[in-house]
């Protein structure tokens, strides 16, 4: 076996002289380009420049290298067509067996802070992809590497078959090769898009790059398969960037839950923790402290605080950390643990602990799938404050019912629809969650709360439709409102609440979650 050529330049050189030696075995003879083959000559791999092959030289400062008939031919000559076999033969054009090629560190590149678009358009890569496009395309004669992970499996399965890769390799190769160069587009695409003036928030072609992070023994239910992907350069703070410290993989419940709690607890400047349970809160306190916070959000709910996640604001001391090990815990994340809280943390096999920073900037989109299509909409950033808001009724909102009420509007904004939550003294104290009507919710919390909810103040996430709700938090002591308003019988509303006796403020922004 002679005359074979594998071309290989590659971005990530991870791995990359041990498979260059490993094709020598087989008797490839390799060629390559600027770095790619000074890293393999520096290694006493024999190789090849590509201007060797073509007989012309690398211009216009290495733009250009490999987009030349001697190159592309190689690649895509089909070895089946006597045609094909005449042409290369005429034109002295060397069979080129395998290509390995990953592409310019674009995503690298445009991560970095201060990123121009000079910098950005010098590593879209153009020899590359249509290197990889082309290989991929003649999978039947031709082998695309463009993943590192993936040279020990194709040297191995060479030395097995003489030197040899079957069809079905080759094939999945392609599959991902493809999938690479479209991922890398996506990547370019979307980032220039945001460069341009005046461009529609929402692009007329959407093109979500995401790679997978790993698969997940099952889906919500163990009947359902699932994976977990990451966004390519997803922020620091979010939960597919966030750093398990200890503790079994994440479940797909798990991770879908810790974004609830982390989401929340971002909410809030003041130390704050949140406990979730099924994807909404089941306990949320602000205090001075971070111990003080946690024994709120548990108090507000010890029982379904059990099995549930736990995101905190604040480090994680070692207090709090003997505290939260009282019960079980699925996932506990904090911005800094203390080495003490680590140590007390880890004694516990069950339970997985995460750090993640307080993001800066908080994603800018979210996007539901829905059967044939996608719903994409703002994410809502914008932190919950008080300015438009207005009392409406005869009894004025005290100073401490006006911060819960704030703190209210800040939980149920995180509470699926229809949404009611009572909040005393910076904790909450029932929460009524996904129900058909708003009453219905308001009856729940109100269960939950019992007691407490004498001189609680309640806060709803979308107007009254009826006075109803004014009622039932009359019946439970409630002494202040908060809501957006925008109801037709909004002053049946604010009349029940002047016979009450209660405080209401109207706000004028609606928090439905779906």
């Amino acid at each position: 076996m002679t005359n074979k050529l594998a071309l290989l330049s590659v971005s990530d050189k991870t791995g990359l002289v041990d498979f260059a030696k490993g094709l020598v075995e087989q008797s490839f003879t390799i060629i390559s380009t600027g770095g790619t083959k000074k890293a393999l000559a520096d290694a006493g791999v024999p190789v090849k420049s590509v201007s060797e092959i073509t007989g012309f030289p690398e211009i216009l400062d290495g733009r250009v290298k490999t987009l030349h008939p001697k190159i592309h031919g190689g690649i895509l000559a089909r070895r089946d067509l006597d045609t094909h076999l005449e042409q290369m033969q005429e034109h002295g054009i060397g069979s080129i067996e395998l290509v390995a090629v990953n592409l310019y560190p674009f995503a690298q590149t445009v991560a970095k802070p201060g990123a121009t678009l000079e910098a950005a358009i010098e590593n879209i890569d153009i020899g590359g992809p249509t290197m990889v496009r082309s290989a991929a395309k003649n999978f039947k004669h031709v082998a695309i590497v463009v993943n590192p992970a993936r040279y020990d499996s194709i040297l191995a399965e060479m030395q097995k078959e003489n030197g040899a890769l079957s069809e079905a390799t080759r094939f999945a190769l392609a599959v991902e090769a493809f999938s690479h160069t479209a991922e890398y587009d996506a990547m370019i695409s979307g980032w220039l898009y945001r460069k341009v003036e005046d461009a529609p928030l929402f692009s007329e072609t959407l093109v979500l790059p995401f790679t997978k992070v790993q698969d997940l023994r099952y889906g919500e239910n163990p009947q359902q398969k699932a994976a977990f992907y990451r966004e390519p350069n997803a922020g620091a703070g979010t939960v597919a960037d966030a750093k398990q410290l200890h503790g079994k993989e994440l479940s797909f419940n798990n991770i879908n839950d810790l974004n609830a709690a982390w989401e929340l607890v971002q909410e809030f400047s003041e130390p704050a923790a949140v406990a979730v349970k099924h994807a909404n809160p089941c306990g949320v306190a602000v205090a001075s402290d971070i111990y003080t916070a946690y024994q709120g959000a548990y108090d507000s709910d010890p029982v379904s605080i059990f099995g549930g996640i736990v995101a905190v604001n604040r480090t994680l001391d070692k207090k709090t950390a003997e505290k939260m090990s009282q019960i079980f815990l699925e996932v506990i994340i904090a911005p800094e643990y203390e080495e003490e809280a680590l140590a007390v943390l880890t004694k516990k096999k069950d339970v997985r602990v995460l750090q993640a920073p307080i993001p800066v900037n908080r994603e800018q989109f979210d996007v539901k799938k829905v059967s044939g299509g996608l719903l994409v909409q703002e994410l809502d950033n914008e932190m919950v404050h008080s300015a438009g808001w207005g009392a409406v009724t005869t009894a004025k909102p005290t100073l401490q019912q006006i911060q819960d009420m704030m703190f209210g509007m800040k939980v149920v904004k995180h509470v699926k629809s229809n949404a009611i939550v009572l909040v005393k003294n910076g904790q909450t104290i029932g929460i009524g969650a996904g129900q058909m009507n708003r009453v219905g919710a308001a009856r729940i919390a109100i269960e939950q709360a019992g007691e407490k909810a004498k001189d609680s103040v309640l806060a709803s996430d979308a107007f009254f439709p009826f006075r109803d709700t004014v009622d039932e938090a009359a019946k439970a002591g409630v002494k202040g409102i908060v809501q957006p308003g925008g109801s037709l019988k909004d002053q049946e509303s604010t009349q029940a609440c002047n016979e009450h006796g209660i405080a209401m403020m109207m706000t004028g922004v609606r928090y439905f979650k779906h």
